[in-house]
């Protein structure tokens, strides 16, 4: 698990990768994975999300969340 960033996919707003994959081409880290046609987080790279938040512009059903667990301290 990360210890800074969590990124989570909402599977019931999410597409898929065939009709969207947005997540998956634009992260410039590759923090993105696909299994089954549907996108996953690789979770050991989850804490190099650079917030660049460029997943989040090109999810069109807005399925991407990330949360900043650091503010939590």
């Amino acid at each position: 698990m990360s210890e800074f960033i969590k990124v989570e996919i909402d599977k019931s707003k999410c597409l898929g990768i065939e009709a969207c994959g947005g997540c998956l081409k634009v992260c410039p880290v590759n923090i993105f994975d696909e299994k089954n046609d549907e996108p996953m987080i690789v979770q050991k790279e989850e804490d190099e999300c650079t917030l660049c938040d460029l997943c989040i512009e090109a999810c069109g059903p807005n399925a991407v969340t990330i949360h900043k667990l650091y503010e939590d301290y």
